[in-house]
């Protein structure tokens, strides 16, 4: 659930340097002729960036696209150079992350319901709003591009519009209008949505998640705001396959843009952390003996093969694979100590990208099942020394790195998707062995699809007369990561962005007694 596509212009933020910039400095110095020529190339591949995050936006909310899968074919097909293609992601990502807190501005500007303006037009207003809010866009800059684009994809008409409305948006800063925001708002919790652009129904659960698992519910405003920011992007160093020291020269390499050097992970050992730069141009992540992966999923991974098991420890199980991130650490954990991982996922498509994350270890560790996880357990019961539940979930977690996430999910996906938690964790305790252990994994805090969901299912099963204990997995953790995690003092880890810089990743382990 934690891993991220490589992409180009994959460390968002604001216009970076590198080749696109030196050339626009040449261009500024121009005289004559050539310098209005040279002037309206970059504009156009301003305008190419801005075409593309519109592109993303409308596929996003037409076709329920994936912006992580989506922008990197359009960058491509589009050839903008580093500076424009970090322009576009930067634009992209944060109309997404903010589209809630625009709404509430943009809604302050006109009288027509936003439910009234239509989609694409709305799309177009959100964009220049990001490049007024959230970008250093120039405000007259801002303001003309933004029309530009309403006369190009909506017509001119929708151009009159769309300049009134940015010209109200642009008439105050950023503070002013969260002032306006949190005095509009009729109580605190619709105040937290409007201004750190989450629904409220989100709101309330992550408050709730915060007190669930030992934190103080005055840490949500700080929580959202880490939801709201540019993700760093984590590369891991598969154990056996590549040491992180030679990850980090690789990492420099491809990115030497930057003068800054990638550091090492502060919560996984395996982890480098890059500045910028595109990882698909090491060649340790083209063969796989490396992943882009988020440290908080590196570490649940490690968690999971380093748990203290009773005896035998040869057959291992990852019963959720895909897209199979933390299947290839532990298939290069388990060719390391001489065991055997099956990787099952129950998508064709899913299954597929695991056998590509596996490329680089030996077919007589690993082997991947496409088959539902919830038969395993009746399949094979017994069967297994260790077996991991990365569980499908909401990814409440995520959402630095889906931003179209809380946008689409509803509150009741939270109970379809713990009746399905349920049914994967039992399965999961009935394919291991007495003295095995299993490790339940979700990237999502939500109290019922964690905590709750652990000790439904082990009451579940004490009456069929399977047993387990819980072993302390915030110990674990620690004897493994460079920095204790936030929470690791309790018996379950929960991971939080705005501590561990990480997904909110939770890790329970349970090992069967009986």
């Amino acid at each position: 659930m934690g891993e991220r596509s490589t992409r180009r212009g994959a460390s968002g933020g604001h216009h970076e340097g590198g080749r696109g910039q030196g050339r626009g400095r040449r261009s500024f110095k121009q005289d004559g002729p050539q310098a209005g020529a040279s002037t309206r190339s970059a504009r156009g591949r301003s305008d190419s960036a801005r075409q593309v995050a519109l592109e993303v936006l409308t596929r996003v909310r037409r076709d329920d696209a994936f912006a992580n899968l989506l922008l990197p074919e359009l960058l491509e097909t589009a050839d903008l150079d580093r500076r424009d293609a970090g322009f576009a992601t930067a634009l992209t990502y944060g109309t997404l992350r903010l589209r809630g807190r625009y709404d509430a501005m943009i809604a302050a500007c006109t009288d027509r319901p936003l439910e009234r303006i239509d989609p694409a037009v709305l799309d177009v207003l959100r964009l220049g709003a990001h490049q007024l809010m959230g970008m250093r866009v120039a405000q007259h800059a801002a303001v003309s591009t933004t029309v530009d684009l309403a006369t190009t994809s909506c017509g001119r008409g929708a151009a009159t519009f769309v300049n009134a409305v940015m010209r109200r948006l642009s008439g105050r800063d950023l503070d002013s209008w969260m002032d306006e925001l949190r005095r509009d708002a009729p109580d605190e919790t619709s105040a937290l949505a409007r201004t750190q652009s989450h629904p409220e129904w989100i709101v309330k659960a992550l408050r709730q998640a915060l007190v669930t698992h030992g934190r103080s519910g005055e840490e949500l405003e700080v929580l959202l705001a880490a939801d709201n920011a540019d993700p760093e992007v984590a590369l891991c160093a598969r154990p056996g396959l590549i040491a992180p020291e030679a990850l980090a020269k690789a990492a420099r390499k491809a990115d030497r843009a930057h003068d800054v050097e990638p550091r090492p992970g502060r919560i996984s050992p395996l982890a480098v952390v890059m500045v910028g730069g595109d990882p698909g141009r090491i060649e340790a992540i083209r063969d796989c003996r490396a992943g882009v992966e988020d440290e908080g999923s590196q570490l649940v991974a490690l968690v999971a093969a380093h748990a203290p098991v009773e005896g035998r420890d040869a057959r291992w199980l990852d019963l959720c694979a895909g897209p199979g991130g933390k299947a290839a650490l532990l298939a290069a954990r388990a060719a390391q100590t001489g065991a055997q991982l099956l990787a099952n996922e129950v998508s064709p498509h899913r299954a597929d990208l695991v056998r590509s994350a596996l490329r680089a270890i030996a077919p007589d560790v690993a082997r991947v099942r496409c088959g539902d996880g919830r038969d395993l357990g009746r399949d094979e019961p017994g069967a297994y020394d260790r077996v991991l539940v990365d569980a499908p979930c909401t990814g409440l977690g995520s959402l630095r790195r889906r931003p179209e996430a809380r946008w689409r999910r509803q509150p009741q996906d939270v109970t379809v998707l713990a009746e399905l938690q349920r049914e994967l964790l039992a399965s999961a305790l009935r394919a291991v062995r007495r003295g095995g252990v299993v490790t339940y994994v979700t990237c999502s805090p939500h109290a019922l699809e964690t905590t709750l969901v652990v000790r439904d299912v082990t009451r579940l099963l004490e009456r069929e007369g399977l047993h387990t204990e819980p072993l302390h997995a915030g110990d674990v953790a620690t004897r493994l990561a460079p920095q204790p995690p936030a929470g690791s003092d309790r018996e379950t880890l929960q991971l939080w962005p705005h501590l561990d810089g990480t997904d909110a990743m939770f890790c329970a382990l349970l090992r069967r007694t009986s």
